[in-house]
Order: structure tokens, then C-alpha cells, then sequence
């Protein structure tokens, strides 16, 4: 690979790197009310139950369970989210792969500089893509949350 060809391919991997920078502020930006949902209303209400749980006239067995018990919906909240927004990322991370192997056959056929305008064409697609899903998730992520605005 000649000194331009690695150049040009140093630049295309920062603006990779942007794209993928802004798929992370737009998922923190639209899942930031959902956040919210679950770090205040869902905890808050696992740190009220948890509290009426504590009573010296229980056994501390019992009072181990209603704990647990009122843990309940923020962990299935958390595990919910962290398991959709593994899929979002491994859906991204596959259609960034595409990119990757045209770009990788692209050069095999000498052919660097249409290469590498065609990857930041593939990536920034995939990026938009991508970015137009959130607000379905989102609105999924609502719905079985029950998160009324």
C-alpha cells in the first residue's frame, strides 16, 4: 500500500469513527427519557418498597425477598434495555461489515480512491439507517416500560 493509499484510508477511519460518534449521541439523546424512566421513577420506586420491607418484626430471610421482589421491575427495565440496544448494535456492526468487505474487494481490484469514497458512502447510509430506528426502539422501549409522556 503506497504512503497516499494509507493516508487516505487513516482518514476514512476517523470519519468512520464521527459516524459512529453521532449513532451514539442520537441513541443518547432519544433513549435519554427512557433513561430517566428507569433511573428515577423505576428506582425510586424500588427504593420505596424496599424501605417498607425493612421491619424488625420480619425474619431477615423474609426481608431479603421483598427486597428482591421490589427489584423486580428495574432489573427486567435494565435487562430489557441492555439486550434491544445489543441487537441495535449488532445490526449496526453487520451493516458496517458490509462496508468493510466491499471496501476490502473494492481494493483487491486496485481500485483504492473509488474505494474508499464508495465505503464513506456505504457507512454514512448505514449510519442514517441505523439513526432512523431509534425512535421506533424508543417507542418500543415506552410501550413496554409503560413510560406515558
Amino acid at each position: 500500500m503506497d504512503d497516499i493509499a494509507a493516508a487516505e484510508e487513516r482518514i476514512v477511519t476517523e470519519r468512520i469513527r464521527q459516524k459512529i460518534n453521532e449513532v451514539n449521541t442520537a441513541a443518547q439523546t432519544q433513549l435519554s427519557g427512557v433513561q430517566d424512566h428507569v433511573h428515577f421513577t423505576l428506582q425510586q420506586a424500588y427504593f420505596k418498597c424496599a424501605y417498607e420491607c425493612f421491619d424488625r418484626r420480619k425474619k431477615q430471610e423474609d426481608i431479603d425477598n421483598c427486597v428482591e421482589y421490589c427489584s423486580v421491575p428495574v432489573l427486567k427495565a435494565q435487562n430489557f434495555i441492555e439486550s434491544e440496544m445489543a441487537d441495535f448494535q449488532e445490526k449496526m456492526n453487520r451493516s458496517l461489515m458490509v462496508c468493510q468487505d466491499k471496501f476490502e474487494a473494492a481494493k483487491l481490484q486496485k481500485n483504492t480512491s473509488d474505494a474508499i469514497k464508495d465505503m464513506e458512502s456505504c457507512v454514512d447510509q448505514s449510519v442514517q439507517d441505523n439513526i432512523k430506528t431509534l425512535p421506533h426502539l424508543v417507542g418500543k422501549f415506552k410501550v413496554s416500560l409503560g413510560i406515558t409522556e
